[in-house]
């Protein structure tokens, strides 16, 4: 290692020391332990500070998210836009540094990790979307994209069962774009990774399909670091994966203990590492100038990289200008013209459909005219109806099953590994539409992705079928009761349960045109009718009133399967001489963003409300006064007898309501909506 390399791992590594103890709170173990390999990993890579958004950037992901005082040094060295006050603030309330890496709040962050194992996961979505853009747009003589998506990942990212999923579906896929460092340093939180931890990691990546190296002196050895990256880039068909041997703490007192993972160094251990480096041991967030300046050519470099790249792109729309045209549009992150025109409508003339076969239609609708769309199943695409008719699958193209060019993703049995895969693709850019496709408990298995897609604004959308107790035949294992009630309860996620198919092409709308806002569409096995009074136009509020009456005696707001059934339980009420409004809620996300007079004008004053579902009325009390719903499991049988099981019918919902019309009599109703604040 040169003295200047030396003097830039010092520099990191202290940087990062300095950081934790000035919040007093931290991890600067692992920090200690990579800097080498860090180092070595960004000189290496392609980026510009200063354009950070660049699409064919190298991407960087540290899996390993509580080390992220290293990631915050490696910013601010290369100019990212953080500071030293930046790294004095870490951990503090509003800083640019927070706890763990945030993709919204810290500049160059490429994903927002901290669950462990999420991050691989994410690269290998990031990687997947390198590859299908790669595919799309390169020619023979002009390279629009060959960047490298780079991953740090702990013992910790490997215990957990979400990295396996996609490490297992990157190996298959043949991901040889993806280069991953095993952070083996022997300690989790608990101690020693021999209490938990002894599997062969090197065997069972191997047995994944992976290319794997190990550099047995990670601590200081950043020839054999670079020697491995430029070993593992000459993968033609299979990611890699690098075991790099390190001390957690290195230099520390403390070295290779559990007690350097998640605490600050004490005063005399930082005063004694910094003099074991070379630094001035009273001094603190010191960057020496000729650190500086060495980085500096890096990234002076890596700008003429991308001016060339430009020069490339304007060659590119010059003699493609068809495709040119394309990849312009997508880069600036605009849909084609009219898109949305092509969104199916219908008719209470139409005939009854369940809203997964919408779904599908839908999909085949826009698919042709989206070629930003991508999308998958978790190994349940004849039940899911996610594949359109001329996808081609998204595969290595030597084993003959598609190419990679395709845009339909084979993600198996493989819900969490899934979610988070789709979230790496919405994070690489390009403007990448992405959808997967299970039955709605199952998008459970995938709550930890789905949660960190609302935190990152990753506008990824779940085709979640199979919505209900109306699934029938499988049982409470399959049939949700409590999922809707926790994803509402999910800020920044749009839930939708359409009730037709003027409802689906609203959701399919808001999700295609959203930019920061995950969706879930929740659909039904069963069939439903085209409604009365539903359009595309209204049904993208949120909520709007279907049946409506002058001074009504109740209204009954429904989603999804049983909104239909509310309309013939107005029916019915009509016939005993009560007036029965209906309205529909498909989204309580989007309504919620209405103005409140709109809301007031579908919920108002004045009126008892009665919401149904067949679900958990968990989240119902925001727009009703009462529930009627299902907080129990369900039941295995046909769905229609379910249904009728447990009074999910049109005379159930009447009685119901004529109960709630009973009770309100005479008594000042105000709008659940109405609150102080």
């Amino acid at each position: 290692m040169s003295e200047i390399d030396k003097k830039t791992v010092a520099t990191i590594r202290l940087l990062a020391v300095d950081a934790v103890d000035a919040a007093q709170s931290g991890h600067p173990g692992a920090p200690l332990g990579l800097a080498p390999a860090a180092h070595a990993v960004w000189q290496q890579m392609k980026f510009n500070p200063s354009d950070k958004k660049w699409i064919n950037r190298d991407r960087f992901v540290l899996s390993n998210g509580h080390a992220c005082a290293l990631l915050y040094a490696l910013l601010t060295l290369y100019g990212f836009g953080l500071t030293v006050d930046d790294l004095r603030q870490f951990r503090q309330l509003n800083s640019r540094t927070p706890g763990h890496p945030e993709a919204l709040d810290v500049p160059g962050v490429e994903v927002t990790t901290g669950p462990l194992g999420q991050g691989i996961a994410n690269a290998v979505g990031l990687a997947i979307a390198q590859k299908q853009f790669a595919e799309t747009y390169n020619k023979p003589d002009l390279t629009l994209s060959d960047s490298y998506v780079y991953a740090f990942l702990g013992d910790g990212c490997l215990m957990e069962g979400v990295s396996s999923e996609a490490s297992s579906l990157a190996g298959h896929l043949q991901l040889n774009n993806l280069i991953a460092f095993w952070d083996d340093n022997k300690i989790s939180i608990d101690g020693s990774t021999q209490v938990a931890f002894t599997e062969d990691v090197i065997k069972r990546y191997q047995a994944y399909g992976w290319n794997t190296l190990e550099v047995a002196n990670g601590d200081d050895d950043l020839e054999a670091i670079t020697q491995a990256i430029l070993e593992a880039k000459k993968s033609t068909n299979k990611p890699t994966l690098i075991r790099l041997v390190t001390t957690i703490g290195f230099g520390s007192l403390a070295q290779g203990t559990h007690g350097v993972h998640g605490a600050p160094l004490k005063a005399d251990d930082i005063k004694q590492l910094k003099t074991k480096f070379g630094f001035n041991p009273d001094e603190k967030f010191v960057i020496p100038l000729e650190v500086t300046e060495y980085l500096a050519k890096h990234v002076k470099a890596n700008q003429e990289v991308e001016a060339e790249w430009k020069k490339t792109l304007d060659a590119y729309v010059a003699k493609y200008p068809t495709e040119g045209a394309e990849v312009q549009r997508r880069l600036s992150g605009k849909l084609p013209e009219d898109w949305e025109k092509t969104l199916p409508s219908y008719t209470p003339a139409d005939k009854a459909v369940a809203t997964r076969k919408l779904s599908e239609l839908t999909l085949e609708a826009i698919h042709k005219n989206l070629p930003e769309l991508i999308g998958g199943s978790a190994d349940l695409t004849p039940s899911n109806l996610t594949r359109t008719t001329d996808a081609v699958d998204f595969q290595p193209p030597s084993t003959g099953l598609g190419d990679y060019s395709g845009r339909y993703i084979r993600y198996g049995v493989r819900e969490h590994g899934m979610g988070a895969i789709m979230n790496g693709i919405a994070a690489f850019g390009a403007n990448y539409k992405n959808y997967g496709g299970t039955f709605l408990n199952f998008v459970s298995y995938a709550a930890g992705a789905v949660r960190l897609s609302a935190l990152s604004h990753h506008p990824v959308t779940w085709v979640a079928t199979h919505d209900s107790i109306g699934l029938g035949e499988d049982g409470p294992t399959h049939q949700p009761i409590e999922t809707l009630a926790h994803f509402r309860a999910i800020p920044n996620l749009s839930v939708w349960r359409p009730a037709d198919g003027n409802e689906t092409s609203a959701a399919y709308k808001s999700a295609i045109e959203s930019t920061s806002t995950p969706h879930i569409i929740a659909l039904t096995r069963q069939n439903l009718p085209q409604l009365e009074g539903s359009s595309i136009e209204v049904a993208s509020k949120g909520g709007y009133t279907l049946i409506k009456h002058d001074k009504p005696d109740v209204i009954i707001v429904a989603s999804g399967s049983e909104v239909a059934i509310a309309v013939e339980a107005s029916k019915k009420l009509g016939s005993e001489g009560f007036k029965a409004g209906v309205v529909s809620l498909p989204d309580f996300l989007t309504f919620d963003k209405q103005p409140f007079d709109y809301q007031l004008s579908v919920l108002p004053d004045g009126v008892p409300i009665l919401s149904v579902e067949v679900m958990s009325t968990f989240g119902w009390s925001k727009y009703s006064h009462e529930q009627f719903g299902l907080n129990r499991f369900g039941a295995s049988g046909k769905g229609p007898e379910i249904y009728k099981f447990f009074e999910f019918t049109p005379e159930g919902v009447s009685s119901r309501a004529a109960k709630t019309i009973q009770f309100y009599k005479g008594k000042t109703i105000f709008s659940p909506l109405n609150r102080a604040f």
